[in-house]
């Protein structure tokens, strides 16, 4: 707990951070100057390597895989795991060229609307209530609010910001460039249920591990702490929850948006548990999603960190 709470406390070293930034951009300016193909080879490159040399999360990838997919060969989970570590660094390299190429004229040749999208379009056109979305730590989870800005569908994302300020107002600024808005996590209750209430659309990454308050469901067949600030939402503003995702298609800067499931207030209102059953749900959802293209998940987060009480922790998480 003291541990915990010196390093809440620690003051961030400001000439490092400006540092860390300032090489972001030169980053960015040399990933611009050499095209979007070359530099996602680099970024796999560079996936390759923190595989090679990163250990703690090596590990932790291999044995989440292993614990997920008990019957998949050593050599598969490894392969996954180091295309996981890849996926992460070119998920850099994109969100430097988004609002490059994604634009409102140009995004069909970098997207493709792929099953039950236009049942979420559809949603947001009704304008009726509002909409919670979902999606999970998959693919490219920045690209899917900038792409719905970029069709005239601005949505409210909320995010925890990134420990080095000029780093995170970077970042954010790409997801707002067309519209969309982030809202700090820490203080997004009271926003979030003023926009449900005037009909609008929030989002969530909806796969983080919620600690000893969270509710546990099944993911992967393990039991996984998830918020139930999402399922409490929808309950009490009567709005359906869409999980949605997009996938990389190959190692192109190209991808395929979809959704993989829509819960309907209809849905759980006959259940005898239903913020349990809107929770489980949309956890299968992205189960089911990750499971066609296991090698796009962020496997090194610590998604089962919190376990249920009298269960150890697990070794690689």
């Amino acid at each position: 707990m003291a541990a915990d709470k010196i390093r809440k406390d620690k003051t961030r070293n400001d000439l490092l951070d400006r540092l860390v930034y300032l090489a972001l951009r030169v980053v960015a300016m040399g990933a611009h100057s050499y095209g979007i193909g070359v530099s996602m080879a680099l970024g796999r490159a560079v996936g390759n390597i923190m595989y090679a040399v990163d250990k703690k999360h090596r590990d932790r990838a291999i044995g989440n895989l292993k614990r997920s997919f008990p019957a998949m060969p050593n050599r598969t989970v490894r392969r996954l795991a180091k295309r996981s570590m890849e996926a992460l660094c070119m998920l850099g390299v994109e969100v430097m060229f988004t609002t490059r190429l994604i634009r409102v004229d140009t995004f069909m040749r970098y997207v493709d609307l792929g099953e039950g999208f236009r049942d979420v379009l559809r949603l947001l056109l009704q304008g009726d209530r509002g909409l919670i979305l979902l999606t999970g730590h998959y693919g490219n989870w920045e690209i899917l609010g900038y792409v719905l800005a970029t069709l005239g569908f601005p949505t409210t994302s909320v995010a925890r910001p990134l420990d080095n300020p000029y780093v995170s107002d970077y970042v954010f600024g790409v997801r707002e460039r067309t519209g969309q808005r982030i809202i700090h996590k820490k203080r997004a209750t009271m926003e979030v249920t003023d926009l449900l209430e005037s009909k609008q659309a929030v989002a969530f990454v909806a796969d983080q591990n919620a600690g000893k308050k969270g509710i546990f469901v099944d993911f992967f067949g393990r039991k996984a702490s998830a918020y139930k600030s999402i399922g409490l939402l929808a309950m009490e503003y009567d709005v359906p929850v869409v999980i949605g995702y997009a996938r990389r298609l190959g190692d192109r800067f190209r991808f395929e948006c979809a959704c993989q499931d829509i819960i309907y207030p209809a849905d759980w209102k006959s259940q005898p548990d239903p913020l349990r059953y809107i929770t489980q749900r949309y956890t299968k959802a992205i189960e089911d999603f990750v499971a066609k293209d296991p090698g796009q998940y962020l496997w090194v987060h610590r998604r089962w960190k919190t376990r249920p009480k009298g269960e150890a922790p697990e070794r690689f998480d």
